[in-house]
């Protein structure tokens, strides 16, 4: 399941159609918002890039809704609804898990007011705001400090369309580093990836559907595979078809936790070799545990 947008950009499309023919089964692709997909005739519908429900919540979680009680939904509707709001790190950090310092302004508070007492508690001379629903870098931009300013001006209008944000330091460890995603199949680790920094200082918010990406494969180090796998033991989700877990190195060095993506993210089979057919195969046994009851 995808959007019209996103046929020609999700990289992940091609292997994973053809990873469904080799196990021996027939999958199409088919957009979420498209009226006259009858989803009652499909055993499931997996969700992989419907990148342009950001700013169609209500919409798409009212499909999410409706579709779930037609077929099998992967990951399922509690998870999707959970994930697609990154309210969800608040929750985590109050069971302790390790995760970038967050911070959130709501619409109707003064921004200015919560930027303020954002700065008094973080002391990294940069900081992120970025859209609570939002995918891809869009509207998320990279802010000095001292430019108040020039950081009410990109939260404003945000606020006034009712969006909530979120406010996190930018770490120093991710223009040397970059970010480790680790992909999780059926509750199993499958393959890391090393995504290069995304927003050059002084830049604008990307206007396309997502923001270009350097992608190389990576191992990721053991306290990288252990905060991850804290992470999805934390979740109230036992049976996760597909996870990938964003960690950045915060100022110690230890990773934490930047974003945990379940409803529709890129999982980069190209660095996964076998992991299209993985997720192919652990599809088809969800659709076999599901006609079995």
């Amino acid at each position: 399941m995808s959007a019209r947008a996103a046929h020609a950009l999700d990289e992940d499309l091609p292997p994973l159609l053809a990873a469904f023919t080799v196990a021996g089964a027939a999958a199409e692709i088919a957009d979420w918002d498209d009226p006259g997909v009858d989803w009652g005739s499909f055993d499931a519908a997996l969700l992989r890039s419907a990148w342009d429900y950001t700013e169609r919540l209500s919409e798409f979680l009212a499909w999410v809704q409706r579709t779930a009680t037609q077929t099998l939904l992967l990951n399922t509707q509690a998870v999707v609804q959970w994930n697609s709001d990154k309210h969800y790190l608040a929750e985590l950090a109050r069971q302790g898990l390790p995760i970038v310092p967050s911070a959130f302004c709501e619409p109707g508070e003064d921004p200015g007011a919560v930027l303020e007492g954002f700065l008094a508690r973080q002391g990294l001379p940069e900081l992120v705001v970025k859209p609570a629903v939002g995918a891809g870098s869009r509207d998320t931009r990279r802010h000095p400090r001292t430019a108040v300013a020039q950081i009410l001006e990109h939260m404003r209008p945000l606020l006034q369309k009712r969006r909530s944000l979120l406010l996190q330091p930018y770490l120093p460890s991710v223009d040397r580093d970059g970010e480790t995603a680790l992909i999780y199949i059926a509750g199993s680790f499958s393959h890391a990836i090393r995504k290069g920094p995304l927003l050059p200082a002084g830049a604008q918010a990307t206007a396309a559907l997502f923001a270009p990406e350097e992608i190389t494969p990576r191992i990721p180090g053991d306290d990288e595979r252990a905060v991850a796998e804290r992470v999805l033991a934390a979740l109230p989700f036992p049976q996760l078809l597909y996870a990938r877990i964003d960690l950045i190195r915060g100022e110690e060095g230890a990773p934490r936790l930047l974003e945990l993506e379940l409803t529709e993210p890129s999982l980069f089979f190209a660095h996964g070799p076998g992991s299209a057919l993985s997720l192919a195969r652990a599809t088809l046994a969800r659709i076999g545990a599901g006609s079995s009851r």
